[in-house]
């Protein structure tokens, strides 16, 4: 895989927890099929994840991760631009938590914000286990093991992707350090080439003294894309441009995704935990039957109460399915009680549905193959662990754990 691609690589993943809903379609896998395009996307299914809360019973998990890729892939991540794979198939990712465990501060696992918020959730299962506790470290080395420039995330997860870039800006202070570094940074630097080996230079000033991000970008992108120079001196400018150390370990950067709001049901967010979803490949007739009861404007009691959009979830619904007239349209009748809550719901059903159809259509060719996934999962697993053991290498070396005696 060429440096060039590493320098826009893209990492992301999902719990399985069986067959997916509309929020997990518009809160993530629509973003996942227009970045396939854009980046070189690694998209993981994380089993070790499901077990940090779910570790009792197991026996569903096979059938989980089937559920939920048939759903990635009728959805339309393409296996043939993204590599699609299975966490617990590739073992770098954990080898790679254990080492970062050793030098991690326990206090920053602590404070992550979904730790105590999930404690709180889950009330009813026991949580006061270590691999709870350490499964922000364990994202972090999911993210690390790749080195990627980018993760796609919504802002109620930017706090995972801080502390991974901390954990790796601890890792590549204390293993980074080599005598004379200065000195070998500037011969890589020569090493580019005259013109690049200038630009390199000017982009690092840019970034170092007046703090520009894109500067930055742009001097990573020129060292990775760069054949002529060692992996060593790669790691060297790379390294040179945020401190005086190599960089081992990438620090990513947040990518900011679009995330309509997706209610359940019942006005809250759709989510499992609240029995409140439609399924991404729900039967048409259930589908309706939900819609038809679903929550709307409380304070709207009679047929010729004004309701107030806003405050609908339906009409959440709407702004995504519905094409601008028919949004208009509800608009207008909600605030003036022109149409009654089951008329406006009528359209909304009919695209849902038809929404819905065609994941099914597009689901069957894997659902009657189920071979089909798993060599996918296989074949991406094993492009997953070629990237993931270009890493560990440089980190054993580092740390001094390559095996030489």
């Amino acid at each position: 895989m060429s440096a060039n691609v590493q320098a826009r690589r893209v990492l992301s993943g999902m719990r399985p927890t069986g067959a997916l809903h509309l929020g997990n379609y518009h809160g993530a896998l629509a973003n996942w099929i227009e970045l396939q395009y854009q980046y070189q996307c690694f998209f993981f299914v994380a089993d070790w994840h499901a077990l940090t809360t779910d570790y009792e019973d197991t026996s569903r998990l096979p059938s989980h991760i089937h559920e939920m890729v048939v759903d990635w892939l009728a959805a339309g991540i393409n296996p043939g631009v993204a590599t699609v794979f299975v966490q617990s198939h590739v073992p770098e990712h954990a080898e790679l938590h254990l080492l970062l465990s050793m030098i991690t501060p326990l206090g920053w696992l602590e404070r992550v914000p979904t730790y105590k918020d999930q404690q709180a959730e889950l009330k009813e299962k026991d949580l006061a286990t270590y691999g709870f506790l350490g499964y922000p470290l364990l994202q972090s080395a999911d993210i690390l093991v790749y080195r990627p420039s980018f993760v796609p995330v919504g802002e109620d997860q930017v706090a995972h992707v801080e502390i991974t870039r901390e954990v790796a800006r601890r890792f590549n202070h204390l293993f980074g350090s080599e005598p004379d570094f200065e000195a070998k940074a500037e011969k890589a630097a020569k090493g580019l080439g005259g013109k690049l080996a200038a630009q390199y230079r000017q982009l690092r000033r840019e970034y170092q003294q007046e703090g520009q991000q894109a500067a930055l970008e742009q001097a990573r992108a020129l060292v990775l894309a760069n054949n002529r120079i060692t992996v060593a001196d790669r790691e060297r400018l790379l390294g040179w441009l945020e401190g005086s150390g190599v960089a081992v370990l990438t620090e990513p950067q947040v990518l900011l995704t679009k995330s309509p709001k997706v209610p359940g049901l019942d006005g809250r967010k759709m989510s499992k935990s609240y029995g409140n979803t439609i399924g991404l490949r729900e039967d048409p007739d259930s589908v309706a039957k939900k819609l038809k009861t679903m929550q709307t404007d409380p304070a709207r009691v009679r047929r010729t109460d004004p309701g107030n959009p806003d405050k609908c979830p339906v009409f959440d619904l709407h702004k995504i399915y519905s094409d601008a007239a028919t949004i208009e349209w509800a608009d207008r009748g909600c605030r003036t009680a022109g149409i009654g809550c089951l008329e406006c719901k009528k359209p909304l059903i009919e695209k849902v549905v038809e929404f819905v159809g065609g994941m099914r259509k597009r689901a069957q060719e894997y659902e009657d193959n189920p071979e089909l996934v798993r060599s996918i999962l296989v074949e991406g697993s094993e492009k997953a662990r070629e990237a993931a053991r270009d890493t560990m290498d440089e980190v054993r070396r580092v740390m001094h754990l390559s095996g030489d005696l």
